[in-house]
């Protein structure tokens, strides 16, 4: 039961908390030491560690994403599956598509603020897929 894949649902771009998916992935393998890693099958989505206690953290990223990596850039030539496509990739590359994070006592050594989130690039969104792969 070392590896699982997980499906997290994102109606629109942003970023999307699936902590208690995972921690209920390690519960379920009865892992108490080891590591736990993450990698998300998608080009146009990411994974990071951040701030899950005040949903003002969350806006000002996605916020200052978006404007880093605007849509409708003229220098993209990658358009053809809609304008959100292109900054998507680029944000992407700029963030992770995998994490490691270690399990100590059965549980996510995840700090008291901290939360594994999906961060859809894509303003649609839709199913994004996970794999976990736990290990000690």
């Amino acid at each position: 039961m070392p590896v699982k894949t997980l499906n997290v649902h994102t109606p629109r771009q942003g970023l999307f908390d699936f902590t208690p998916q995972v921690a209920g992935y390690i519960h379920e393998s009865g892992i108490s030491e080891g590591l736990c890693t993450l990698f998300i099958q998608h080009t146009s989505a990411s994974l990071v560690i951040q701030e899950n206690a005040d949903p003002s953290a969350k806006r000002d990223l996605e916020r200052w994403l978006n404007r880093l990596v605007p849509e409708g850039d003229s220098l993209y030539s990658h358009t053809l599956e809609g304008a959100d496509d292109m900054p998507a990739h680029i944000k992407a590359a700029l963030t992770a598509t995998s994490l490691s994070i270690p399990i100590l006592n059965g549980q996510l050594a995840l700090g008291t603020w901290q939360g594994i989130y999906l961060w859809e690039h894509r303003r649609q969104g839709g199913w994004r897929t996970v794999v976990v792969h736990v290990g000690n």
